[in-house]
């Protein structure tokens, strides 16, 4: 019997038994699709975060007021306040060579209103020089300058999210919005840099420092200082410079005792990136679960099969079938269902991964979409060789036998 014969029998198998058939296809399919998707869920998700660490700068340090729970902090008896004099001793070039930059940063929860529509957003008191660090460009309009900080004027720029919830299709530039009872006047709307799930990096304002101060949150303590460093070979050196100045100032000893702490952005987009990679094999891991499922399914489908269709086994290895035929007779109806499977999965994937989930686009990575595919064709001749190699070894005279 040649190859042609095989298969032609073994389809006409599966068509005769459609609904067991799709009903295991189906089992396949949710398998691959469950692997693609996840994957690329995880995928997107990195690259989302990855970007927009990015978009602060991968030249940054922030120096962020407070311990967070840092071992040894609890050592201290007094936590000094993070004050604009340390931001301006940070720009000590004598001391502070690789520092470019240092711009204080507070933050207020505030609300937003223009003609009657009100936003609540987070507002950054900061310096100009804030917007180079962070890598805020404006789209339209202006920054506002030193003078503004000098002479706490009310002049602010908007992110995109804010503008499309105040505005709608108005051009703000030059419009007079009030937060929290506070007239400010917008002079820029800053590029968009997109949002990732419950995140989002254009649902923000920033205004000069001293007239957040006068208007919002008071004369507290600094919420973070964001430095630049002069590039990102120089990273560890101004990191360093940043820790000797501020123990300094606040007369610290024990350096596992700080009441700040230095964030590296290069470390933390390491971190985050080893971590979310993790997180992408972890749901591939938990979606191959599914095909190993589906695989059972092949192998319980072809079991009732070959019960079902002993005395046909019988009846053609009396006339002649070899063993090799109806093991491949088998094998094809097992390899088959777990192709329709896979392809069809891998369709599915494609059209689901189109559409965004809470705000991560899907990146479906090649490589995935090959090894799903392959997997699901590698579990058909698995799952299916021992229902296959049963038939096979089935006695004809047994096999005439069964009722």
């Amino acid at each position: 019997m040649n190859i042609y014969e095989t298969l032609r029998i073994g389809l006409r198998g599966i068509g005769a038994n459609r609904l067991r058939s799709g009903l295991t296809v189906l089992g396949i399919l949710i398998g691959v699709a469950a692997v693609i998707i996840l994957v690329a869920v995880g995928n997107g998700t990195t690259q989302s975060v990855t970007s927009n660490l990015e978009s602060l700068g991968t030249n940054t340090l922030t120096v962020r007021h407070g311990t967070f729970g840092q071992p040894g902090a609890e050592t201290r008896t007094q936590f000094k306040d993070l004050t604009v004099a340390d931001a301006k001793a940070l720009m000590d070039a004598d001391v502070a060579p690789d520092v470019k930059s240092a711009s204080p940063v507070v933050t207020s929860q505030s609300t937003c209103s223009y003609e009657g529509t009100t936003h609540a957003t987070s507002i950054t008191g900061t310096w100009p020089s804030y917007f180079e660090a962070s890598n805020s460009k404006v789209s339209t309009g202006n920054y506002f300058i030193n003078d503004d900080v000098i002479s706490a004027r009310r002049n602010i720029v908007i992110g995109q999210t804010v503008v499309d919830e105040l505005f709608g299709v108005v051009d703000p530039v030059g419009k007079q919005i009030y937060c929290d009872g506070t007239p400010f006047t917008v002079v820029g709307v800053l590029e968009s840099k997109g949002s990732s799930g419950f995140s989002d990096a254009d649902d923000t304002a920033i205004a000069p420092l001293t007239t957040v101060q006068n208007h919002l949150t008071g004369y507290r303590s600094l919420d973070s200082v964001l430095v630049q460093s002069s590039s990102s070979e120089v990273m560890d050196s101004a990191q360093s410079e940043v820790y000797s100045i501020l123990d300094d100032r606040h007369s610290i000893t024990d350096t596992t005792a700080r009441d700040y702490q230095v964030l590296n952005q290069a470390t933390l987009l390491s971190a985050v990136e080893e971590t979310t990679s993790l997180l992408t094999i972890l749901l591939g891991s938990v979606a191959a679960i599914s095909l190993l499922v589906g695989g059972i399914g092949i192998t319980n489908i072809m079991l009732v099969t070959v019960t079902e269709r002993t005395r046909e086994i019988g009846i053609r290895k009396a006339i002649g079938a070899s063993k090799g035929a109806i093991l491949g007779q088998f094998l094809v109806e097992a390899t088959v269902l777990s192709v329709i499977g896979g392809a069809a999965g891998v369709l599915l994937a494609l059209i689901v991964t189109r559409f965004s989930v809470m705000g991560i686009t899907p990146i479906v990575m090649p490589a995935s979409v090959a090894a799903a595919f392959g997997v699901s064709v590698a579990i058909g001749l698995f799952f299916g060789s021992y229902p296959a190699n049963r038939a096979a070894s089935l006695r004809p005279i047994e096999a005439l036998r069964h009722e």
